[in-house]
């Protein structure tokens, strides 16, 4: 079942992110230095509003029981705000900005991040939750999603190639190359 997320999944969903996010991505916008750090501000960013992490930004996936995946998603043109919380933060403990990658181009509706929970992998949720991101975005009327894969995951630029993602640019985020795809949804009218 897909839903709305609530800042009370947050527990459930931080070890997710930072399993789509990579470590290096964490670093970058919260400052942990560990992965029990990172997961704790995970979660807080997450159970709060207004930042690309927000629980208002996402859906996610439950067996009825328990949360077992979730997409992160925004538009493009809201980059500068959502990241705002993360730079302000960085100011606080470190007095410097940190050096975050804008990943979304303006005009698009972004899928930031999807993850599924190990044990539930291979069943498809990663499929319904990519299903769901281009809902949202067919339902708010932007016709333009994008997402970033790995260069080195050929099997997920597989699956959203099959969905009529197509590269467009590459990124350099956090040391690591990603190809930035992109597809033209249709608008509701």
């Amino acid at each position: 079942m897909i839903r709305k997320a609530l800042a009370t999944d947050a527990v459930a969903v931080a070890p997710l992110i930072l399993d789509a996010i990579g470590i290096e991505i964490a670093h970058d916008l919260t400052g942990a230095s560990n992965k029990e750090e990172a997961i704790r501000l995970i979660g807080y960013f997450f159970a709060q509003k207004d930042n690309r992490l927000s629980y208002e930004n996402a859906v996610v996936a439950t067996d009825q029981k328990h949360v077992i995946g979730i997409a992160l998603f925004y538009h493009g043109s809201q980059t500068e705000r959502l990241d705002r919380p993360f730079i302000e933060r960085w100011m606080e403990r470190k007095g410097q900005a940190p050096t975050i990658v804008k990943e979304a181009q303006d005009d698009e509706f972004y899928l930031d991040s999807v993850a599924v929970h190990p044990d539930c992998r291979g069943k498809g949720v990663g499929t319904t939750l990519l299903k769901a991101f281009e809902k949202e975005a067919e339902a708010r009327g932007y016709e333009r999603i994008a997402l970033l894969v790995d260069e080195d995951n050929g099997k997920a630029r597989k699956l959203y190639e099959s969905f009529g993602y197509r590269p467009d640019a590459t990124k350099l985020v956090s040391g690591h190359l990603y190809y930035h795809m992109v597809k033209n949804v249709p608008v509701l009218v």
